[in-house]
């Protein structure tokens, strides 16, 4: 009697699961790990014009970027009244500014008189007024109209109708969201499970420790795609397969906007053939400088794990350092590889260990032009005392993660391994005689998620067009 074949999204990589192997702990996972939220989304083909079409990038400006919710910044960015940064984002720029101690605006970049922007494009400082730079319109930082050189020529100007256009937005885990439709439904909705993931890991009780910027040739969605899968691990990190179950990672879908991976670091890859002892996976995780790292302290003893010597390590080690009481952590939140995503172009890293987020972002409206950012978060100490934010450091576009002062090295390796592939897959596709990409059924299923998504916003009706006037009907 033969077994009936699995239906599409059901198979598995052979071997236990994440779940499986995080119980080994002896404890149960802590919530929200401690489940599975995997959902099929079927198996067609993604076209490659997605990626390399302006027509379909100008789409995406209209339709989409201009309806969801992204962040700008950190709150630590704008720490005091007045302090501004201006957010890009293809065409549009955005200009968000503490206008009160307990108060976070954000305006359309750009003067009520002719349109020149009032602050320049990636700027950020400090300002009592917004002032343009051609012929000295001034607003107060509310947004109210200040002042107009020879304003007995402006019969027309209404103090109120000329109250610079606001954008609205919301303040989550430490970052300032905005989101230019201002029928958008509220931040909190559209985070979905964020909010009741992440209370626990509290991303406002961090502070951004280094911040990275670098160009990459490639559309904004491959930046993204890169980190969202592990299916890639075996062909483009296999310095990782000694401590890492690559193919055995658990893929999760949240509704539209997040999704979820998680990997349980300290076990071996499926397709390592040698069964390594728990000495050598411990070797292989702490790679890198070990200069200032007591070996004594790094052996595994009787009955012991890898995972459990590096957390318990981890957990002592990090919690001297950031004077915090790291007691109540589990080992999977010690170490563990535990990724959300949030559309269109967040990922984010709620771990100690590894406290990172990543954001890509189209540059102009060039379908080949991407700016990643990396931040490192680390927990604020038990002192309160909350460092200032690390400058964002301008990455040459041939400089190596690895080389960046102040990045570790193993994980700046791992950093051009992935961002190495871009551009040869973004070459790829324009020279591609097959149409589109063919998707895993599971270990790529947040990409799939990502273009659906996408597709829900390309499909309403246009709100707005790239001037910011209101347009009825849709698109061809």
């Amino acid at each position: 009697m033969t077994s009936s074949p699995l239906a599409p999204g059901e198979a598995r990589c052979p071997g236990p699961s994440i779940q499986e192997m995080a119980r080994r702990d002896g404890q149960e996972p802590p919530y929200p790990l401690n489940f599975e939220a995997y959902k099929f989304l079927g198996d067609e083909d993604i076209p490659f014009d997605r990626y390399t079409s302006v027509e379909f990038a100008r789409r995406e400006f209209t339709h989409m970027w201009s309806r969801v919710w992204q962040w700008a910044c950190r709150e630590e960015h704008l720490p005091e009244v007045g302090d501004y940064v201006v957010y890009d984002i293809g065409p549009y720029s955005i200009l968000v500014i503490r206008s009160a101690p307990t108060e976070i605006r954000a305006f359309h970049n750009s003067c009520l008189h002719r349109g020149t922007k009032l602050k320049p494009s990636g700027t950020d400082g400090a300002t009592d007024q917004l002032r343009c730079p051609y012929h000295g319109w001034t607003w107060n930082i509310d947004g109210s109209l200040r002042s107009i050189p020879c304003r007995w020529d402006f019969p027309k100007v209404a103090d109120a109708a000329f109250h610079l256009p606001e954008i609205k937005t919301a303040l989550w885990g430490g970052f300032v969201f905005i989101n230019m439709d201002s029928q958008a439904p509220p931040l909190h909705d559209y985070l979905g499970v964020l909010p009741d993931h992440f209370a626990k890991w509290a991303l406002e009780n961090r502070y951004v420790a280094l911040h990275l910027v670098k160009e990459l040739d490639c559309n904004w969605k491959l930046a993204i795609e890169a980190f969202i899968e592990g299916y890639h691990t075996l062909e483009t990190h296999p310095q990782l397969l000694s401590s890492s179950p690559d193919a055995a990672m658990q893929y999760d879908v949240f509704g539209d906007h997040v999704g979820r991976h998680y990997m349980t670091t300290g076990f071996q890859s499926p397709h390592l053939e040698r069964v390594l002892s728990e000495q050598e996976i411990l070797d292989t995780i702490l790679m890198g400088d070990r200069s200032m790292i007591d070996p004594a302290r790094l052996k595994v003893g009787p009955n012991e794990t890898a995972r459990g010597v590096l957390a318990r390590f981890l957990r002592e080690e990090l919690g001297k350092h950031f004077k915090a009481d790291l007691s109540a952590w589990s080992d999977a939140e010690m170490i563990d590889a535990i990724e959300y995503n949030l559309f269109p172009n967040t990922v984010l890293f709620p771990g100690i260990s590894l406290p990172m987020v990543y954001r890509a972002r189209p540059v102009g409206m060039d379908t080949n032009r991407t700016q990643f950012e990396f931040l490192i978060l680390r927990p604020v100490g038990g002192d309160g005392e909350r460092p200032a934010p690390a400058e964002p450091y301008k990455m040459g576009k041939d400089e190596l993660f690895s080389t960046v002062p102040g990045m570790d090295p193993t994980f700046g390796h791992i950093f051009d391994q992935d961002t190495g592939n871009l551009r040869q897959q973004q070459e790829g596709m324009l020279a591609a005689h097959k149409p589109g990409q063919t998707l895993g059924n599971y270990q790529e299923v947040r990409i799939r998620q990502l273009h659906q998504t996408l597709d829900k916003y390309l499909n309403r009706p246009r709100a707005v067009d790239l001037c910011g006037i209101s347009k009825g009907g849709r698109d061809p």
